[in-house]
């Protein structure tokens, strides 16, 4: 983030603009996928400064939602004269099983002030992140966070009946969730739509042909369980594979330790790699 001061002396009742500051903040925050509580790290640069701009102090806090409290770790009073670092520590209420907390931003808020000049305040927000202990038991905790808005990506590479028609469906211009150039799919949690979305594309009569291979299982893409499953795209934007019963077991495998070591919920944009 790029900050601007203006730093204002108050003449005979009217503010004048003695002088100028102009810096920068860095910030780096690291979920984690296996626990609520986390840490980031900031970096303040050194201001460039005009006229009176030299000297001003600064002083830094932040809040949050959705059940996380950041905690500030900042040589508070510190002048823009010099760089500086810090670091925001989070901890988050214990998260019930099956429970999704909000989507969170942590506010950062900057109040500057120097001697004989008016006090400043200026604010800004961080990306949204959002906690959950959705795969949790009443035995255990599975509670972690992710940006929801950033798009995480399963890898269907060693399924060879799959990754082969997804790759087929690709080269014949169908790119939906394709990491190189294609739109994200959107996690759907939602069992009826998905069965109804299967239904929509999937034969009820295997081929004789691929009954006498042993590929009985019905394979869509996108998958039934997204938004732009089913009938949802253009028919040259979908396709089905007939695959052995296994191989589909194999998917459902990759795609339920994907979601919950990535902390994928409804709506979520991700990738398929293929």
């Amino acid at each position: 983030m790029s900050v601007h001061l203006d730093v204002i002396q108050v003449i005979n009742g009217r503010p004048v603009i003695k002088g100028t500051a102009d810096f920068s903040v860095k910030h780096k925050m690291t979920l984690k996928a296996t626990s609520a509580n986390w840490s980031e790290k900031f970096t303040v640069s050194k201001a460039r400064t005009t006229g009176a701009g030299k000297g001003v102090h600064v002083k830094l806090s932040a809040t949050s939602g959705g059940g996380t409290k950041p905690t500030v770790h900042f040589q508070q009073g510190h002048t823009l004269d010099s760089a500086a670092s810090g670091t925001v520590s989070y901890k988050t209420s214990t998260i019930a099983p099956k429970k999704i907390n909000p989507k969170a931003k942590t506010s950062y808020r900057y109040t500057f002030t120097k001697a004989g000049y008016s006090p400043g305040k200026v604010s800004y927000a961080s990306a949204a992140y959002r906690c959950d202990n959705y795969y949790g038991s009443t035995r255990g905790s599975r509670s972690g966070c992710a940006i929801p808005e950033a798009p995480t990506g399963v890898s269907m590479v060693g399924l060879a009946r799959i990754d082969e028609g997804i790759r087929k469906l690709r080269s014949r211009g169908g790119h939906a969730g394709d990491p190189n150039g294609g739109k994200p799919l959107h996690w759907m949690i939602n069992k009826r739509q998905e069965n109804a979305n299967r239904r929509a594309v999937c034969p009820r009569t295997v081929p004789a042909d691929m009954r006498r291979a042993g590929r009985t299982s019905c394979d869509e893409y996108p998958f039934a369980s997204t938004y732009e499953g089913g009938t949802h795209l253009p028919a040259n934007q979908r396709g089905i594979t007939w695959v052995k019963v296994q191989e589909n077991k194999s998917q459902g495998g990759r795609i339920t330790a994907w979601r919950g070591q990535m902390h994928v919920m409804d709506h979520d944009p991700f990738y398929v790699i293929a």
